[in-house]
């Protein structure tokens, strides 16, 4: 049955997807993506570091290291060498984790072809320059089209056809206004969209991006909380003020606030911090219980982005003179070596503020140091 807009929808124009593109990262979401590209019909070639995985793909068409029991397109191909990945892709997304981003990339500018749009899809700030992902990715990548994928998406959701959205943003030049449905960010939505997954797009990178990297350590003080035994109201508080220290700090940025109220800011943000399945909750949760980071996910040596995020997401906010309450309290616990309870107890404490922030107004907070002991024992 043909699609019939909704009263108000836009009228569409249509946009040609990509013929071929490339996935750059076998992991969990990397798999996810291909596989999504691949069932919309685009051909699809997934490169991964590790041969295992990519024969395994090739020979059973499952991913048994990071999605196991997922089916795969037979279609989707994965490739173990850079330049065989790369050869004859139109487009390419990028999805590694934060701290492999600027190699993945400067590998990438050596055999993709000089104009060909690429997407970063993992989400962070690097700690060494405070650059945003696509930022570090621009560096190593010349004048290449570069942009991201970001949104509420649970990897193995995705991979299972279950309904999903995300956004897809690049910068529009003059031409990409004139003619929005040839534009990189229009061409790789559309490659994406099936049944099931759904993209959007933006203009906006730094509003996408700051939800990415922000949301994460929002989701471990959510976390936190959570294992020391506290429930809805407090990860309602943390989630509501979480978002507003992301708008912060996407408009000192120069993003827009309606950016960070979208599927990367909001709907991210909503999604990390009410599930297990985040793994920067799941470790906020543990750290919460009293467990000691060493021994957390059974002493696996498990990447978790809010924990780095942590760090240079502040560090970015002190630079700009932007308050970010919530975060500074995750950084005190993971690096400044913090105890939990009087941390949290401390954030509570602050001075009682204004909501909006345009009212500029703070009153003491009338609790006695007592109270506040008390509190921070009751959480640790």
């Amino acid at each position: 049955m043909k699609h019939q807009a909704f009263s108000g929808d836009p009228l569409p124009c249509h946009a040609k997807p990509f013929g071929r593109v490339t996935v750059l990262g076998a992991g969990s979401w990397g798999t996810a993506l291909a596989a999504t590209l691949a069932r919309a019909g685009v051909r699809t070639t997934l490169w991964g570091r590790d041969q295992d995985v990519v024969s395994t793909i090739n020979t059973t068409f499952e991913n048994t290291r990071h999605l196991a029991d997922v089916p795969l397109p037979k279609a989707l191909r994965a490739e173990r060498t850079m330049s065989a990945a790369l050869h004859g892709a139109e487009a390419a997304l990028i999805v590694v984790p934060s701290r492999s981003v600027r190699s993945v990339a400067r590998q990438v500018a050596e055999y993709a072809a000089p104009d060909m749009p690429i997407a970063v899809c993992a989400k962070g700030i690097e700690v060494e320059t405070g650059l945003l992902m696509t930022q570090v990715a621009e560096e190593e990548l010349g004048h290449r089209p570069v942009g991201c994928v970001s949104g509420p998406t649970f990897a193995r959701e995705t991979a299972l056809g279950h309904p999903t959205a995300a956004t897809v943003a690049f910068p529009f030049a003059y031409a990409d206004r004139l003619r929005p449905n040839e534009s990189p960010a229009a061409r790789l939505a559309v490659s994406l969209t099936t049944e099931s997954f759904r993209a959007y797009v933006s203009d906006d990178l730094v509003g996408v991006e700051i939800g990415g990297a922000v949301k994460n350590v929002v989701a471990i003080a959510c976390g936190m909380m959570t294992g020391a035994g506290f429930a809805e109201n407090t990860r309602a508080a943390l989630i509501t003020r979480g978002l507003d220290e992301m708008k912060a700090l996407a408009e000192a940025l120069g993003g827009r606030r309606e950016t960070v109220t979208g599927l990367s800011g909001i709907g991210d943000l909503s999604l990390t911090c009410s599930s297990p399945t985040s793994r920067n909750m799941s470790l906020g949760h543990q750290l919460g219980q009293g467990i000691a980071r060493a021994d957390c996910f059974d002493g696996k040596p498990v990447v978790v982005e809010g924990e780095v995020n942590a760090k240079s997401v502040t560090d970015l906010a002190r630079r700009l003179g932007v308050s970010m309450p919530i975060c500074e309290t995750v950084r005190a616990i993971l690096h400044d070596h913090a105890d939990l309870g009087t941390a949290f107890a401390s954030l509570w404490a602050r001075p009682i503020e204004a909501e909006p922030r345009a009212m500029d107004v703070a009153f003491t907070h009338p609790a006695t140091d007592t109270e506040i002991a008390q509190l921070a024992e009751r959480i640790s």
